[in-house]
């Protein structure tokens, strides 16, 4: 559906007719939050969700674009100093700037885009968007890049064009996806390693708050202050530890005195985050979603109670969630608002989501957004 939309949409503002269509997916993370720029691991999928491009050379030096869903239009050139305004234009002009800074020969096209991936709800439409780019240019123009180069680009685009000093995850799952599989990647290395994810007789659910607080960006780069202050202090005695991934729990007791309580709250719960990392590996290979959901669960009280990112919104749905027994459940992304992510029981659905509208509308006067996602392949071309 998404591939005819996308297709007549370029026709009819471009009069193009031998298009090439390409897609990448956003993505979920099941577990492994806040620890990416700890060096540690992260565990997310590619989604069923995600953004379709059509894309025709136009053989001059400019790009023209149509953004289907906003019913937008921009035009731009290829040089740093033809940035557009859009926001969404950007993203198209950042990543076809950075792959020409990386050797490869863009030049104009026409492409309309459309997406099914929700805005602002977590699942990285941004780098959905990146990914579709990056991929398709690599392919129109003979590049020779490989899909991790591909994800760093889309990682620049956004710290260079688009203001966002993100980490790579996103685009990583965007382009590296493989269906009924969650990528176990390490953020200090790249090494990265496929887990098999069916979770028969449940549903992978995402439950939207429709809040994001104020607090967020301060509260992330206090969080990241915090961790960085952490680790300065260990390697006074420790020289070889360059992230708070690689601490141990004897480590910080060294240093207990020397730096604050908050500090020592978040590094507990990066240490202890990379353990149920590791717990889920396992419990993954052996069909374990009793395991993985109680490491769920463990996960959003230590970003509730230790990390602090959490909000009474999230921790709403979470404590819904467990009163229904649902297998598991945890805030997912930065925190402050956003979604909880949730394994649920087929047989324990219906009642689960009946309750959560009731209660939840009772208490904020609205209801949460609910989308049920797929663990689907990374970015491709369509035809």
């Amino acid at each position: 559906m998404n591939k005819e939309i996308a297709i007549s949409a370029l026709a009819a503002h471009y009069g193009a007719t031998d298009a090439k269509v390409f897609a990448a997916p956003g993505r979920i993370n099941l577990i492994g939050e806040h620890t990416d720029y700890n060096g540690g691991y992260v565990f997310p999928g590619a989604i069923d969700k995600g953004i379709t491009a059509a894309i025709r050379l136009n053989g001059s030096d400019r790009i023209r674009a149509f953004a289907i869903d906003l019913n937008e239009h921009a035009e731009f050139g290829l040089q740093e100093e033809d940035a557009p305004t859009q926001s969404w234009a950007r993203y198209i002009f950042g990543i076809s700037r950075e792959l020409i800074k990386r050797g490869l020969p863009v030049g104009g096209f026409d492409t309309a885009f459309t997406g099914d991936v929700p805005l602002g709800a977590g699942m990285s439409s941004s780098a959905a968007l990146e990914s579709v780019y990056a991929f398709a240019l690599n392919q129109l123009f003979d590049g020779r890049f490989d899909k991790l180069e591909l994800a760093k680009a889309g990682q620049a685009t956004e710290h260079n064009y688009c203001g966002v000093k993100c980490g790579i995850m996103d685009q990583f799952a965007s382009l590296f996806g493989k269906a009924g599989n969650l990528i176990l990647l390490n953020c200090q290395t790249m090494e990265y390693r496929y887990y098999p994810f069916h979770p028969e007789g449940h549903r992978l659910i995402l439950l939207d708050t429709q809040v994001k607080h104020e607090l967020a960006s301060s509260a992330y780069n206090e969080r990241r202050q915090s961790c960085e202050a952490v680790v300065a202090a260990v390697q006074k005695r420790h020289k070889d530890i360059a992230f708070l991934s690689d601490v141990t729990f004897d480590m910080m007791y060294e240093i207990q005195d020397e730096i604050s309580a908050e500090e020592f709250r978040c590094a507990r719960y990066i240490i202890e985050e990379t353990e149920r990392i590791m717990k889920v590996s396992v419990a993954l290979e052996l069909n374990d979603y009793e395991t993985v959901g109680q490491m769920m669960y463990e996960t959003h009280y230590g970003l509730s109670h230790l990390y602090e990112v959490s909000c009474r919104e999230l921790d709403s749905l979470n404590n819904m969630a467990k009163a229904c027994g649902v297998a598991g459940s945890r805030l997912m992304g930065g925190g402050f608002g956003g979604c909880t992510i949730n394994i649920v029981q087929e047989s324990l659905y219906d009642t689960f989501i009946s309750s959560v509208n009731t209660r939840y509308f009772r208490q904020y006067g609205k209801i949460p957004k609910i989308y049920e996602v797929v663990i689907s392949d990374g970015a491709r071309e369509l035809c």
